[in-house]
């Protein structure tokens, strides 16, 4: 088992993190690692292991309890690991999404011991697979008291800005149906897949929202992302089916959404096939609004959906803070500059404090 150094500068940490394979389902020796680095280094705080996760908490009796989670899972290795390093940049999978973020939290976890705040740190597996395989929805359902708090920080890569909130997702099917008949009598069946020729004219017109909220602009987006249909080149299809992406302001809740695309699609068989809710900024919080004036006073709208959502939904205002390019995420070029991981730690050390 790797020995992870978590008093270590969080750059040097983030490489050694980087170098354990972690995809999702093969967390366990990053999260022996992780499991036994808090252990050993970090005394001051309860220590407990759920499955693949790791949590941590100091209990010192402070008025307010912020709680910073992370996922120690990647998407598949890409012929990028292990990690290398160029000048001030760091090259791997996860460096991005989100083994720099971690090695901060990881940082902080060991050396912020008399901090404002109570903490609770959360290492989780499996975000980056199905919502029924999340480590944080587990342990949201077996150690809910672990996730109690009054502002929830979660290290996905931000480029180093606040981003608040997040939009919803919903993922639906519609459906045509028609009757088969050879190509050369097409006249004799009814073919599914120009049938979708309606509902494609309603995407290509379809005018997204724009939505501000607590002086952030979230854009939503409604888009065809599969379309299938047809059983071989001579036959007339009789089924087709129009798979389509509704990203979802957070002014929007999930019942109110899913009201809105079957408005869209009147007339169409339609069925809900993923659905995860957006999540407010929150930016009015004392504790959120303290993070953004530590961070140099501005926040940006987060336009992707994570796991901010779940602590949305648990009452908690919830913020998106990491290092790197969300847009290197799942990439085999991710990479991350070393100066956003201490940038990032920085404004959280100033923000956590100490007493």
């Amino acid at each position: 088992m790797m020995t992870l150094d978590l008093h270590a500068d969080p750059v040097d940490l983030t490489c050694a993190l980087v170098d354990i394979q972690s995809v999702s389902g093969e967390e366990q020796a990053i999260a022996d690692a992780v499991q036994a680095a808090l252990t050993e280094q970090a005394g001051h705080l309860e220590v407990v292991r759920n499955g693949h996760s790791v949590l941590a908490r100091t209990n010192l009796g402070r008025p307010s309890r912020v709680v910073l989670a992370g996922h120690l899972d990647t998407v598949p290795v890409n012929d990028n690991l292990p990690v290398r390093r160029e000048g001030d940049v760091l090259h791997g999978l996860g460096t991005v999404d989100m083994k720099g973020g971690d090695a901060v939290f990881l940082h902080l976890a060991a050396t912020v011991r008399e901090p404002r705040h109570d903490l609770t740190f959360v290492f989780y597996d499996c975000e980056e697979v199905e919502a029924t395989r999340n480590g944080l929805g587990r342990v949201e359902r077996e150690l809910p008291e672990w996730l109690a708090g009054d502002l929830a920080i979660v290290g996905e890569p931000s480029n180093a800005v606040i981003e608040a909130g997040c939009q919803g997702t919903m993922r639906v099917e519609l459906r045509c149906t028609g009757a088969r008949a050879h190509t050369a009598r097409a006249w004799m069946g009814v073919n599914a897949i120009h049938a979708l020729a309606e509902p494609m004219r309603r995407l290509a017109g379809y005018r997204a929202r724009d939505v501000e909220i607590d002086g952030l602009r979230y854009r939503e987006g409604l888009q065809a992302v599969r379309v299938s249909g047809g059983v071989a080149g001579n036959v007339v299809p009789d089924e087709a089916v129009l798979t389509v992406n509704f990203r979802f302001a957070p002014d929007r809740s999930a019942e109110e959404a899913e009201k809105h695309v079957r408005e869209v699609f009147d007339g169409f068989e339609l069925s809900v096939v993923d659905l995860s809710p957006a999540a407010l900024p929150g930016l009015s919080a004392p504790a959120a609004a303290e993070l953004v004036q530590a961070a140099g006073g501005k926040a940006a709208a987060k336009l992707g959906w994570t796991d901010v959502a779940r602590f949305a939904a648990l009452g908690m205002p919830a913020v998106n803070f990491g290092p790197g390019d969300p847009t290197l995420a799942h990439t085999r070029q991710e990479h991350v500059h070393a100066a956003e991981i201490g940038q990032v730690a920085g404004v959280l050390r100033e923000f956590l404090g100490a007493l």
